[in-house]
């Protein structure tokens, strides 16, 4: 016989095995910075080549937009708010990667004088680069979801993807 709420400790035994048994979703949690002059903020990450957003996956139970934040401070040093949500892209099963969720969240315009250091050893480096050169440095899944969150911040409106091509 199925428990019901009316045994709470019975009911919920019950839902942790269900929860137990639910698949799993990676999740992802970048932030899109640019500065005065239209350059956007690039990571060079030590443990995989290319550059990438600042940002990086959420850890279990947390926020994705609290990720973004945590990420940020670890990376670069930097205590930030968010401006609001661009895209979420759900990325399909690849090589030896289950599916994902990928969220880029809007982190403003930096001012020049922002001090950038990395604080931790997964950030080698970081850059401003112009948007032309963006896609010339990170992965082609996000070098697409870049392109389309520089659209989300001019029209913005958050956009959803299927595989970094916007869904509708």
């Amino acid at each position: 016989m199925r428990p019901t709420p009316d045994d709470p400790d019975a009911w919920n035994a019950y839902l942790a095995e269900g929860n137990a048994t639910q698949p799993r979703k990676r999740v992802a949690a970048d932030v899109l910075f640019r500065n005065r002059q239209g350059s956007y903020l690039l990571v060079q990450p030590t443990y995989k080549p290319g550059w990438d957003l600042p940002g990086g996956m959420v850890e279990a139970n947390e926020a994705p937009e609290e990720a973004a934040v945590r990420e940020v401070k670890e990376e670069l040093g930097l205590t930030i708010e968010l401006l609001g949500l661009l895209v979420v892209d759900w990325v399909p099963p690849h090589g030896p990667w289950d599916d994902q969720l990928a969220f880029i969240f809007d982190g403003g315009e930096l001012p020049d004088d922002v001090p950038l250091c990395p604080h931790d050893g997964e950030v080698g480096g970081w850059a401003f680069v112009p948007y032309s050169d963006v896609k010339s440095r990170v992965r082609g899944r996000l070098a697409d979801r870049f392109e389309i969150a520089v659209d989300a911040v001019h029209s913005g409106r958050t956009i959803y993807l299927h595989d970094g091509t916007a869904a509708w």
